[in-house]
């Protein structure tokens, strides 16, 4: 994997609430070294900052189209972004899931 640092902001959409996309989201960006955050929004999206090696980030973007088992993604959208997107989160605890927004 590449040292170079990469923030994106990702919006998944689809049936991807309440079938465990945050904890999934959560999980896999532990295993993959990224730090950043996970809420749910209320038009049903799923929403993440994602901020690691370059490498990293992209393989966690391209896994959102899986996601857990029960969920059906029907869009991933990404747009790279700055370190101010990460100051809402406890960066100290690496991947935070967020309250609903």
């Amino acid at each position: 994997m590449t040292k170079e640092r990469k923030i994106v902001r990702v919006t998944v959409q689809g049936f991807v609430q309440g079938v465990g996309f945050r904890a999934w989201t959560q999980r896999e960006a532990h295993r993959l070294g990224i730090s950043g955050w996970v809420r749910n929004r209320r038009n049903g999206d799923v929403e993440a900052i994602f901020a690691g090696p370059r490498d990293a980030v992209e393989a966690l973007c391209a896994a959102c189209w899986r996601g857990p088992s029960h969920a059906s993604v029907s869009g991933v959208h990404t747009e790279e972004t700055g370190q101010s997107e990460l100051e809402i989160s406890d960066l100290a605890s690496g991947f935070q899931l967020l309250e609903t927004r």
